[in-house]
């Protein structure tokens, strides 16, 4: 499975690529970010995240997209450039039919330390661990990015398991007439 992660953000919108599945090697295919002049309009701004995000999923034609979920803040301004972005990742992972999972920091950061307070440091560092990397992706944004793929592929794949399952639960079992057997 290949995964396209996204962190979100309007200065910088941390990017990543990680292929892979449960229970097997994980292997970064690239990460990097979009950049943004803080000075220049919001409609350049998103804009430039969309054309960017749009290059990254022609070049890599990922099977599903993982953005981190906004998380409130007493900053609203950031909350909001975060939250715009983050439309921006899930109206081009729609627009090509791609499936699209949203994860909260704190499980991100869980699932690839072990600790859903851990720091950006501990992220990059387990990143680098995780993918078998001399060092982790910089910025902390694109690190950020390939967490959020590391641990969709981790999550999301039990969770997909986990609905699949749920969902054949509920399915009646069709009943055969009375006095057939089957």
């Amino acid at each position: 499975m290949r995964v396209f992660g996204v962190d979100p953000g309007l200065t910088r919108c941390g990017l990543g690529v990680v292929d892979g599945g449960v229970g097997k090697p994980l292997r970064m295919v690239e990460a990097g970010v979009v950049r943004t002049p803080a000075d220049a309009p919001i409609d350049a701004r998103l804009l430039a995240v969309e054309q960017g995000i749009e290059e990254w999923l022609d070049r890599h034609r990922p099977d599903c997209v993982a953005v981190e979920r906004v998380f409130a803040q007493h900053n609203v301004r950031t909350v909001m450039g975060t939250a715009q972005a983050s439309a921006v990742a899930i109206v081009c992972a729609a627009r090509r039919g791609l499936p699209v999972t949203l994860h909260t920091p704190s499980e991100v950061k869980a699932a690839v330390t072990g600790s859903g307070r851990a720091e950006k440091a501990q992220i990059g560092a387990m990143v680098a661990r995780i993918l078998r990397l001399d060092a982790p992706p910089k910025p902390a944004d694109a690190a950020d990015a390939v967490a959020l793929a590391i641990c969709h592929i981790w999550r999301g794949g039990a969770s997909g398991r986990l609905a699949a399952a749920v969902a054949a639960a509920r399915t009646p079992t069709p009943r055969l007439p009375r006095g057939t057997r089957g």
